[in-house]
């Protein structure tokens, strides 16, 4: 009945809220957590690119993020700038940063993940890291440590699916609310703050982030004019609250 609710909700998402910026040759979204970037094999479920036909006609897709990671997501509106720009992602001259919190604290405060994944042959759509896999490289940084968690900002020099999800899991700090690489359970208030009590209204603690807390953060890249761009898209409102509330837990 959620994962339903969910659903309805994403096909009457206003499109217009979620576009950070656009020219004549593309579009910068900022996609929400539980959105397809583009259509599944079925075709049941409502995605980014099928919203951004209605709106532009023809659209080519640049690169993907995973339906559950929320943030910045380009598009093409024509097949020049498809070419273009496809073409900086093939040969890694783009810059994509994201930012996500995992489980515990690392011992190191940034390093390099450089361990090839390929995908798990007997679990349909995970991935796994695999000496005979595709190579793979993440950076990350610590922003903050939290203790129980840590707030990190990563950049992927590959594209791999499930990438930094899998390269996390795989050093022991996988992303928060994972189900398929973490154990998926949400963060709630009342396991961070002492004197917790539900609103008369409810009757369970509904999470305060309950979804991959993964975000497509920055993405820098040569436009067709030559211009060096760099977008940003805001942390979502559930992560800003998760640090909010991890940081009074921290001084307390």
């Amino acid at each position: 009945m959620e994962k339903e609710s969910a659903k309805t909700a994403m096909q009457h998402i206003k499109l217009k809220d979620y576009i950070l910026e656009e020219t004549a040759n593309w579009v910068a979204i900022n996609k929400p957590s539980g959105l397809l970037s583009i259509p599944d094999r079925e075709g049941k479920e409502v995605s980014l690119k099928s919203l951004l036909k209605e709106k532009y006609g023809n659209i080519f897709i640049v690169h993907r993020i995973d339906k559950d990671t929320s943030g910045l997501i380009l598009f093409a509106k024509n097949e020049i700038a498809h070419k273009h720009l496809t073409r900086q992602f093939e040969e890694r001259k783009t810059k994509k940063i994201y930012c996500g919190l995992v489980m515990g604290s690392l011992s190191e405060n940034n390093g390099t993940i450089n361990t090839p994944i390929a995908e798990h042959p007997a679990q349909n759509g995970t991935m796994m890291v695999h000496r005979k896999g595709k190579e793979a490289i993440t950076d990350y940084k610590v922003l903050e440590d939290f203790g129980i968690y840590s707030l990190l900002q990563f950049q992927i020099h590959t594209g791999r699916t499930h990438q930094i999800r899998v390269h996390l899991k795989d050093i022991g700090h996988p992303i928060i609310c994972d189900p398929i690489y973490g154990d998926g359970k949400p963060v709630l208030v009342s396991s961070l703050k002492k004197k917790f009590n539900l609103s008369k209204n409810e009757e369970q603690e509904r999470p305060i982030l309950g979804r991959l807390a993964l975000h497509s953060f920055q993405l820098s890249f040569t436009d067709i004019d030559g211009k060096q761009m760099e977008l940003e898209a805001s942390l979502p409102k559930d992560m800003r609250a998760t640090l909010q509330q991890l940081s009074r837990w921290k001084k307390n």
